[in-house]
This record gives structure tokens, C-alpha cells and sequence, in this order.
């Protein structure tokens, strides 16, 4: 009797940025297995101190990022015979992410990371930081130049 794998869930974070995509093709070429479940995050941020109007148009502008983003990922997983999901809501990024990583019992989350200088990282804080210091499992930052 061969005994069963482990189902392997990965929270993959993905905004639209050169960073995440690098991201999830590191995910693909280094990672990923046959029978590991991909959860694509994407957060839209809310607008702050929005007018009506400026909020509807925000939300308009963001829902079709998601829209451009989710088709394109879907061929990807296609492509590469992943089995993924995709997953967006109104949050900040990196609750986002640690409460999907939570809720869908990942194993692990993967992310990109612009790269912030440190003034600019403590001023304007950094997703992948709160990532790493707030998820349950293991967290993997690919930085790219």
C-alpha cells in the first residue's frame, strides 16, 4: 500500500507588479508539484477619503485589474496543468493574504517584494514584512533586481 501525500496549499500573492509575477514563475520552476493547490491573492485597497464618485470609479478601475489579472492566471494554470484558484476581496494586502493563508490551510505563501529602501519601508510599511511577521506557516519573499 503506497501511502498518500500530503496535500500541499500555497498562497501565492499577485498585484499586477513585474515582482509578483517573477514570484509565481519562481513558485512554478522551483516548487510546485503535481496535486498542489494554488490560491492566487489579490488585494483591492479602498480608496481613502473617497468622494461618491471617485469611490465608484476606484472600485470600477480595481474590479477590472482583478478581471485582467484573474484571466490571465487562469490560462496560465491551465497551461501549466495547475490546479488554482483565485481569490480577491477590498483589504489590505497583507491581511489579505495572512487570512487566506489561514482560512485555506496553506502550507506555505509566497510573494515578491519591491524592494523598499529602509526609510521608505518603515514610513510606508511593506506587505511582505507584515506577511512574514503575522502568517502561520512559512512565508518565501523572492526579491528581484
Amino acid at each position: 500500500m503506497t501511502e498518500a501525500k500530503p496535500e500541499i496549499r500555497v498562497v501565492i500573492a499577485v498585484d499586477g507588479s513585474p515582482q509578483a509575477e517573477c514570484a509565481f514563475e519562481w513558485y512554478v520552476t522551483n516548487l510546485h508539484r503535481e496535486g498542489n493547490i494554488v490560491y492566487l491573492v489579490h488585494a483591492m485597497e479602498a480608496p481613502s477619503m473617497p468622494t461618491r464618485e471617485s469611490w465608484d470609479s476606484q472600485i470600477k478601475e480595481g474590479q477590472g485589474k482583478c478581471a485582467e489579472l484573474k484571466n490571465k492566471y487562469t490560462v496560465r494554470f491551465k497551461d501549466l496543468k495547475i490546479v488554482g484558484h483565485f481569490i480577491y476581496d477590498i483589504q489590505k494586502p497583507g491581511e489579505l493574504v495572512c487570512s487566506t493563508a489561514k482560512s485555506e490551510k496553506a502550507t506555505y505563501v509566497v510573494m515578491g517584494t519591491r524592494g523598499l529602501g529602509k526609510i521608505r519601508r518603515t514610513m510606508l510599511g511593506s506587505v511582505s514584512d507584515y506577511v512574514v511577521h503575522h502568517a502561520h506557516c512559512p512565508v518565501t519573499v523572492c526579491r528581484f533586481e
